[in-house]
């Protein structure tokens, strides 16, 4: 673990490289707390560049907590198609309707809050405070992750301690400026293979200094690869929830559509029904609110 001196040249080096690390993000220059959460919410388990043309459609067409809260769910979910992992969908409109009914249609402002608010755990919860309201808290996520494994502690951590570690790195500095620099070192240089030769705070990397094993494998807050996509169940509930957003169909019709096992729809159907994403009526599927 880096003492006190290596981590005060880290800070040093990566405010340093705060113009080469910049990202031109939409949401990255916008106060709206709710604009913020969706942004995050988005971020979770889907890249950047799908993320910026959805979040701003979705913003176009559900504006507030408010709107979002009292559309059809199906309206939701069709704002939500390109994006994959569409529970994620259903709870963002769960946790407008918690805001509206819980805390007066504002968005609350602290991790503890956040937390209760459906589908959003501690990553989220803490980027939203930090980024929308300014709140002394350091996010963790995958990125983060691998850079306090790396470049600070140069050991695998829990996730505990890896939060523990990216507080600490926190310091003083305004909170939504150091975090968003610790996101875009992570995408951009400390990825999951690193590009250490041309990494702007190489030299104050403990693990580069040191050498040895990747600590990031396994480390707190690393996520591991997503599965391959093609041919995936998740593929599969994309594609029928995508058939559903144009029209109600029944079980005979979505086997009849392009890309869909008619040996996995049944186990397809169940699982989105058992999701709230789909509902049987009679005969045919629909998505909720159609």
């Amino acid at each position: 673990m880096s003492g006190p001196n290596a981590i005060r040249a880290f800070q040093k080096s990566l405010l340093a490289a705060a113009p080469q690390l910049h990202r031109a993000l939409p949401w990255s220059s916008v106060s709206d707390p709710w604009a913020i959460l969706v942004s995050e919410v988005m971020l979770q388990q889907t890249q950047v560049a799908r993320v910026i043309p959805a979040w701003l459609n979705f913003l176009d067409l559900f504006p507030t907590p408010q709107v979002c809260a009292a559309a059809p769910l199906a309206d939701i979910l069709r704002a939500w198609q390109g994006m994959g992992f569409a529970r994620r969908a259903r709870n963002l409109q769960l946790a407008a309707q918690v805001i509206v009914n819980d805390f007066d249609g504002v968005v609350p402002s602290t991790p503890a809050a956040l937390r209760s608010l459906p589908g959003v755990g501690a990553y989220t919860a803490h980027a939203v405070a930090s980024f929308a309201f300014r709140q002394p808290v350091a996010v963790l996520d995958t990125n983060v992750g691998r850079v306090v494994a790396r470049a600070i502690a140069n050991e695998t951590l829990t996730a505990k301690r890896a939060q523990e570690v990216a507080t600490e790195l926190l310091g003083t500095t305004d909170s939504a400026q150091w975090n968003q620099l610790m996101l875009d070192l992570g995408a951009q240089f400390c990825r999951a293979t690193p590009l250490c030769e041309t990494c702007p705070v190489a030299s104050a990397c403990a693990w580069r200094r040191a050498g040895g094993p990747d600590p990031a494998v396994r480390s707190g807050g690393v996520s591991t690869p997503q599965t391959r996509f093609a041919g995936s169940l998740r593929q599969q509930r994309g594609m029928v929830l995508r058939s559903l957003g144009a029209t109600p169909m029944s079980r005979t019709m979505l086997e009849q559509q392009a890309g869909i096992d008619p040996v996995r729809l049944p186990e397809v159907l169940d699982g989105l029904v058992s999701d709230g994403l789909v509902e049987r009526r009679k005969y045919s599927y629909y998505l909720p609110g159609d």
